[in-house]
């Protein structure tokens, strides 16, 4: 098994599945700043040149969320989703939920404050992206009132997912209204097996 990863990004959300099993992987590190996603070697397991990639044997998964749940799917007797129909669901609607109403407006205000050139970064939808994000978590903290982990009395990969986004969100100042979140995310973060959080990743990436 072997996963495409560089450390900051949501490559994070997959070694840490991959470490919570235990499962022996090969890391490859497909470095985005020197352009390693666009090379052809690359493309041909992921022709969209993004990461995380995983390859099992004859089976090439991208997107974290998907490979999260392959990997969840391959080791039933860990437990990382729910067994029952019902509970699974709710496991797939937070998953979704991370992915698209957390993350999305993440995204943005990560393209529109680093990644776009100057010239074409659009101040106005930081704001409006940051405004989205606070009431979507809002909604998560409501859920999360009295419980110790999004689905279930266990940790798994809705939790994985879920605190990587909520660190990321963190690391643009968008946790401070929202305690029981940062409370949350830290806990997931200090289990034995937990990866390295996104700084802490990034500070490893600068030349010493």
């Amino acid at each position: 098994m072997r996963l495409y990863e560089f450390p900051p990004t949501r490559s994070i959300r997959v070694r840490w599945t991959l470490q919570e099993l235990g499962v022996e992987f090969e890391s490859v590190r497909v470095d985005l700043l020197a352009g390693d996603h666009r090379r052809p070697e690359f493309l041909a397991l992921n022709p969209a040149g993004r990461i995380p990639v995983l390859v099992d044997g004859d089976a090439v998964i991208t997107e974290s969320v998907a490979i999260v749940m392959y990997l969840a799917d391959k080791y039933p007797e860990q437990g990382l989703l729910p067994g029952s129909l019902g509970a699974r669901a709710q496991a797939y609607r937070w998953l979704l939920f991370a992915a698209t109403e957390l993350e999305q407006p993440l995204w943005r205000i990560t393209r529109h404050s680093r990644l776009y050139p100057e010239e074409q970064r659009l101040p106005a939808d930081v704001t409006i992206a940051r405004r989205e994000f606070t009431e979507m978590a809002a909604a998560l903290d409501r859920h999360m009132d009295g419980r110790e982990f999004v689905v279930g009395t266990r940790a798994g990969v809705v939790d994985f997912v879920t605190a990587y986004t909520l660190d990321w969100a963190n690391e643009v100042n968008l946790l401070e209204g929202h305690p029981g979140l940062r409370t949350y995310m830290e806990r997931m973060y200090a289990r034995p097996k937990a990866p390295l959080r996104i700084a802490e990743a990034f500070a490893g990436l600068r030349p010493r």
